[in-house]
């Protein structure tokens, strides 16, 4: 192994708090031992492949146009200011020695670290299935660059159709399969489905009726979370604005954009979208923590890692990869969530815990009660079960834009997020597909492997 970078390497003087992770949990985590631990008290790492935390339940709008997506991210080094920010993914956990090994994105070989408390915030990436073709041809919505990616997809294959006069090629095309009903899925459908019909209007040979869009659900109701009368008129509502809901069912191919179900029903589509739920980050099978039957770390009510004899000293975890008791549920064995809304506040308690003992203070548990649950059908469109009341319509999309704009970090990007919204008040939000982002270098590969007769040298050269 190779030698961690330099700043890592000095005298180690004080306590080194190592977060790995740098979502909800290792961005409020970072943010609140900052505030409260003086530099001579701690030093902070904090480990994350991405120099960014994503706030996920913007990424619908962020892919349908309606916020701009680097408003949905807050940028670490801005945010973490006096942390060690180390861009690098975490290989193995070895408690027992308080050692973490890191992978650099690019280049370098792995490293070991060194640490008095490690805060595990590792979140949870998209549970697959070995279905044929979906590794090869579907597309996730965990982060703003799928986001941004399935906006240019779903625009490009528009531009493509609106070219062609080949009627199976065109209905290809135009055909949009998302997988999974819960939030992330019906959210993403919804908003992609409000914006290809906004796009629709531009295009002289495309309108709604020639666009597909298939919704793809094992369970025999969506959204489950807000309620059976709500998911049932979430249900209603796209179905009359003509998309297509398959209960009951599940993809069972895709290969080369060959689409087929369980229950029989085979078609071409270019785009698949995978939401069907997510799993806790798979690295923690790498390490020496005490982990349940869903491979999430166990903790103690504060937030602790707890091991079968009792919490484990110097380890702590939250968020969707810890499996941490709900102290507000009738079932004692209940467990949160993976919400924003428990990674948001167990984030904060977390660092205050921790601050507790490093200064050896009691601690607290951690206990949230539910506020509701919101979700976004499209521009103007939602439902809503806050505190016992059901909203349904323009009142619960205003509502989910008020929660998420209030949870979002940072009041740089609560400002520029209104500034978003407030311009497509009177603007058009941009439907122009960019495709070539995801491969900037093809036009001058394709220019400068051409071989095309020897040309003058330009001038200077």
């Amino acid at each position: 192994m190779s030698t961690p970078p330099e700043e890592l390497t000095r005298p180690r003087r004080i306590r080194r708090i190592l977060v790995l992770g740098g979502g909800y949990i290792g961005l409020y985590t970072a943010i609140g031992l900052r505030k409260q631990l003086r530099r001579e008290e701690a030093e902070i790492a904090v480990v994350d492949p991405r120099s960014y935390m994503t706030y996920q339940p913007f990424l619908p709008e962020a892919a349908a146009g309606s916020l701009e997506p680097r408003h949905v991210v807050a940028p670490h080094r801005r945010e973490l200011k006096g942390c060690t920010l180390i861009t690098g993914s975490v290989g193995a956990i070895r408690h027992a020695d308080r050692k973490v090994v890191i992978h650099p994105v690019e280049e370098g070989e792995p490293y070991e670290l060194s640490y008095d408390e490690l805060v595990v915030g590792l979140g949870s990436v998209a549970r697959t299935l070995p279905i044929p073709g979906l590794a090869e041809f579907g597309i996730g919505f965990k982060h703003v660059e799928e986001a941004t990616a399935l906006r240019n997809q779903v625009l490009g294959k528009m531009d493509v159709a609106a070219s062609t006069w080949d009627p199976e090629l065109r209905r290809r095309k135009l055909t949009f399969v998302f997988v999974g009903g819960g939030f992330a899925g019906i959210e993403a459908l919804g908003e992609i489905e409000d914006m290809a019909t906004d796009a629709a209007k531009g295009f002289d040979s495309i309108s709604r009726k020639d666009m597909r869009f298939v919704l793809v659900e094992g369970m025999g109701r969506i959204l489950p979370e807000v309620g059976e009368e709500l998911g049932g008129y979430a249900l209603e509502q796209l179905r009359a604005r003509g998309v297509e809901i398959k209960l009951n069912t599940f993809l069972e191919s895709c290969e080369d954009g060959h689409i087929v179900l369980s229950s029989g029903e085979e078609f071409h589509a270019d785009t698949v979208v995978w939401t069907a739920g997510v799993k806790a980050n798979p690295v923690l099978n790498e390490s020496d923590l005490p982990l349940e039957d869903s491979g999430r770390v166990r903790t103690a009510p504060t937030l602790q890692v707890r091991g079968d004899d009792g919490v484990i000293e110097g380890a702590w975890a939250a968020g969707d990869c810890a499996a941490v008791p709900d102290l507000t549920a009738e079932d004692p064995e209940a467990i949160c969530g993976p919400t924003a809304q428990h990674a948001v506040r167990q984030g904060k308690h977390l660092a205050d815990n921790l601050v507790r003992a490093v200064r050896g203070e009691e601690l607290t548990d951690y206990a949230h009660k539910n506020l509701g649950t919101v979700a976004s059908l499209g521009l103007g469109k939602g439902v809503a079960n806050v505190g016992g009341v059901k909203l349904r319509g323009w009142p619960a999309w205003f509502m989910h834009r008020t929660y998420h704009w209030w949870a979002m970090p940072t009041i740089n990007r609560k400002v520029r997020i209104v500034l978003d919204w407030t311009t497509a008040l009177f603007f058009r939000r941009e439907l122009v597909a960019l495709g070539s982002l995801q491969s900037p270098r093809a036009s001058f590969v394709a220019a400068a492997t051409s071989n095309p007769a020897k040309e003058p040298a330009p001038s200077g050269h």
